[in-house]
């Protein structure tokens, strides 16, 4: 069990610490303003959401599913609650973010250092900043259930 919690956290860890992380190079990059700086920032988050967020949540899941019946099992209500939020936050990174992600991504390819940015662009940029903050809210009631029920 030990090793389960272990492992737990640490996919808490690299799962929510890339999510702040992305914000970050994302908000900086568009206060910066420059296509080139924009094109790095979004680059930057793409990898590193393949490979912080993604292994994050993996571990996550997988651990939390191997300890669920040591607590209680999915029919406890806490259980049900945090499955519910996590999936609730994974759907929105896999349904919003990602995709906005990569259209930015798209949008800015073609584009010269100094050519304006596209209105898409910007309507994608409130669109991915709304849903990330619902989805990083969304993890914040199993992070405290985690620690609460003394999962973590």
């Amino acid at each position: 069990m030990l090793i389960l919690k272990t492992l737990h956290l640490l996919g808490v860890v690299l799962m929510v610490g890339n999510i702040m992380v992305s914000a970050l190079w994302k908000v900086m990059a568009e206060r910066d303003g420059r296509i080139p700086v924009r094109r790095f920032a979004l680059r930057m988050v793409n990898l590193t959401d393949a490979v912080f967020t993604g292994t994050g949540a993996a571990l996550l899941a997988i651990t939390g599913h191997l300890m669920a019946g040591s607590f209680g099992g999915l029919g406890t209500p806490w259980i049900a609650i945090s499955y519910a939020s996590f999936a609730g936050s994974g759907l929105l990174w896999l349904a919003v973010l990602l995709p906005i992600q990569f259209s930015q991504a798209r949008l800015l390819r073609g584009l010269a250092d100094d050519a304006p940015l596209p209105a898409s662009y910007r309507r994608l940029d409130r669109i991915w900043s709304a849903t990330g903050v619902l989805a990083t809210l969304l993890i914040l009631p199993p992070m405290w259930l985690m620690v609460a029920k003394g999962v973590g």
